[in-house]
């Protein structure tokens, strides 16, 4: 008897020490697909997951009641609590807002811990590099979707084409969130998928850089929503795009200093952008000050803020006037359809700025309901030279999520992260430092086990178009 009890703590102790204890911190909507992956791999790969969130009620329910998962409330900026947690993990994933990843970066310094996010690099993030090194640690950074997936399928075709010999001239790419086909059931054909204050406020920031055919090109926040390209996605119809704040950035990190195109975007069903560009007209996307007596104020007396004073014009005609729209426009449907001139629907936002009330606004009728589902659309363009001929790839994923929980944004953010996460775990990714996961050590084995969850790139060979469409009618 002493002999079976001796082997069983024996082997109890053993298991203990094997488990592997993964620190989640947020439990928001794109920790959803993350922490069931996790969960399920958690018995064959001797996991255990906590998840730590300032809403204790929100991480015991993304636990599944699963005897893997420990939830508890974290307060990020409980320096002791936070320095526990850390300590007891054999890696951290940071899924909170961009700004608060620094803090536990350090602590991951401090406690000799692996790291990842998926949030861009900051300057403050990239101050670590070294003191990662030195410790041997991986701080793996843009490991969601965009950035992330956008940069693994990238490096990918861009790798392949090098490795044949040829040489870059032209690279395009564009991803949106939206909403899927059997939800689309609005004149926006819209809806929020992520965070709708980031939607309200994109392209804010400086003027949008990027190069074109060798020029170097700009476009400041007032004219950006009319600046667009189309394209065409087989199965899902036309969609436009229009330019992110930075392309530049990524010349050095994707090794495309001499590329004569380079050009990151924003994907959108067409005719978006111009309908969202008479609020940028208006002003209603200024986030830089405060609206008087917002909290009483109705979705009509917000919209005439913006306009000019008029004793006998409504609303409505001066809206027209203002924004130069046609009685047969479908631009003017658009407005109506979100209700903006109702004297009715009061705001209920304290000291709101013109972007927090839009935003407040936008929510009512473009939040997802329950049955509702969204849609990932990605597509790059690689343009290249071989044996003396110009040549392009295009590249196209679409994921349609599965419900409310798990969907498309979910599953495309928190699936890398989850992947990233094991195969630092499992010794399979090696390079210390702050990084991104543009080395193939990284993305091959991501993007092919993304392939299980129907994160599906589908390339295709095109004649090299460039920005000249007439070279297609003269073959």
């Amino acid at each position: 008897m002493e002999f079976f009890y001796w082997n069983f703590f024996s082997f109890a102790s053993n298991y203990k020490q094997t488990m592997r204890n993964i620190l989640i911190i947020g439990a928001g909507r794109s920790a959803s697909s993350l922490i069931q992956y996790l969960l399920n791999k958690s018995v064959e790969q001797n996991l255990h997951i906590t998840i730590g969130d300032l809403s204790l009620e929100l991480a015991q329910r993304k636990t599944n009641n699963h005897p893997n998962a420990t939830a508890i409330q974290l307060d990020i900026n409980n320096e002791t609590q936070r320095h526990l947690e850390i300590r007891k993990a054999d890696i951290v994933i940071s899924m909170l807002p961009a700004h608060m990843h620094i803090e536990v970066a350090k602590d991951c310094i401090t406690f000799k811990k692996h790291m990842v996010t998926a949030s861009y690099v900051s300057d403050a993030m990239q101050g670590l590099d070294a003191a990662a090194k030195e410790n041997g640690l991986i701080f793996m950074n843009e490991i969601g979707l965009d950035p992330g997936i956008d940069h693994m399928s990238a490096m990918k075709v861009i790798d392949e084409i090098r490795e044949k010999g040829g040489k870059m001239i032209l690279f395009e790419s564009f991803c949106g969130g939206l909403v899927a086909p059997e939800s689309d059931n609005n004149l926006w054909n819209y809806k929020f998928t992520w965070a709708p204050r980031n939607v309200v406020l994109a392209g804010q920031g400086g003027a949008a850089k990027f190069i074109q055919e060798g020029k170097y090109k700009y476009i400041p926040y007032n004219k950006l929503f009319r600046r667009t390209e189309f394209l065409l996605v087989e199965g899902y119809g036309k969609f436009e795009g229009y330019a992110n704040r930075d392309s530049l950035k990524y010349r050095s990190v994707y090794g495309l200093d001499d590329v004569l195109t380079l050009y990151r975007g924003t994907i959108r069903r067409v005719g978006f952008s111009k309908a969202w560009n008479m609020f940028v007209q208006l002003g209603m996307t200024d986030d830089t000050y405060v609206m008087e007596n917002s909290e009483t104020m109705s979705f009509r007396e917000f919209t005439n803020s913006f306009l000019p004073y008029h004793p006998t014009d409504s609303v409505e005609i001066k809206m027209r006037l203002a924004l130069n729209i046609e009685q047969d426009d479908i631009m003017w449907d658009k407005l109506l359809e979100l209700d903006l001139f109702n004297p009715n629907k009061i705001i209920g936002l304290k000291n709101g700025t013109p972007a927090q009330i839009l935003e407040r606004i936008l929510n009512d009728s473009w939040t997802l309901q329950p049955n509702d589902k969204d849609m990932i659309v990605m597509y790059h363009k690689f343009g290249y030279e071989l044996d003396g001929k110009q040549q392009q790839i295009d590249s196209k994923m679409v994921c349609i999520g599965d419900d409310q929980t798990y969907t498309a944004m979910a599953k495309t953010v928190g699936l890398p992260v989850a992947m990233a996460t094991l195969q630092i775990l499992n010794g399979n990714i090696k390079t210390p430092g702050v990084q991104l996961p543009i080395r193939k050590e990284v993305y091959q084995p991501i993007l092919k086990e993304l392939e299980e969850f129907g994160v599906v790139f589908k390339e295709t060979v095109m004649p090299y178009i460039g920005y000249n469409p007439d070279k297609l009618l003269a073959n």
